[in-house]
């Protein structure tokens, strides 16, 4: 059958899943039969800027040059990093900045990024950053101070309301993913976020992606 090189992988994998299951004529496992392909992706230390953030550190009405484009619509890594300085001056250099930009800054690190740097860092939604550590950037025109929003992601899923209704979920209802392979792993508390803009989506951090021995073909399912 050819495939259309412009389909999502997950959507194609979703596909061929039922054509295997139907011959073998075996039930299809819950997440295979779901109106999408579920996709699972580590989200590396990154941040999210406001448009004044960017201007103080790349200049007057700089504006971010995406590089490439994420699984959500809309979404890019952008070309520019910044420098991340962080307690007793430890840093981290090359930190990639995601864009569009946002009306508030973040810095997004896992747990071990934390340590090194010498943060204590809260978990959290996006967007959630109230009393959270704060941290300087530096760019190549200038720093900036973020006086809080240095956090570690909570676990979470992006899906549409046709995700949501087959799951039977609502928006911040709560879910567990389970991660099958040579390291099996169920996450627990795994945040579901609605919209109709979503690709259904997980992300994890760096730490748990390792922790689990996540891969490109690793079978993962949500349960509610």
């Amino acid at each position: 059958m050819p495939v259309d090189s412009n389909i999502p992988r997950a959507v194609v994998e979703h596909m061929v899943r039922e054509q295997v299951y139907a011959k073998l004529g075996v039930a299809l496992p819950s997440s295979a039969s779901a109106p999408n392909g579920l996709v699972v992706n580590v989200s590396a230390r990154h941040c999210h800027l406001s448009p004044g953030a960017v201007e103080e550190l790349f200049g007057t009405g700089y504006e971010l040059t995406p590089m490439k484009g994420l699984y959500q619509a809309g979404a890019f890594a952008a070309k520019e990093t910044v420098t991340l300085v962080g307690p007793r001056s430890r840093v981290i250099s090359n930190l990639r900045i995601l864009g569009p930009c946002r009306e508030f800054n973040q810095v997004e690190l896992a747990y071990t990024d934390a340590i090194a740097l010498g943060f204590d860092i809260p978990l959290r939604l996006s967007g959630d950053v109230a009393g959270s550590p704060g941290c300087m950037l530096m760019g190549p025109k200038g720093f900036f101070e973020m006086p809080e929003g240095v956090i570690r992601a909570a676990p979470h899923v992006h899906m549409s309301p046709e995700d949501a209704a087959y799951y039977g979920v609502s928006h911040k209802d709560m879910m567990k993913m389970r991660v099958h392979g040579d390291c099996p792993v169920t996450f627990e508390n795994v945040v579901v976020r609605v919209d109709s803009s979503f690709n259904l989506e997980v992300h994890i951090d760096t730490d748990e992606g390792n922790a689990c021995g996540l891969q490109t073909d690793t079978y993962c399912e949500l349960i509610k």
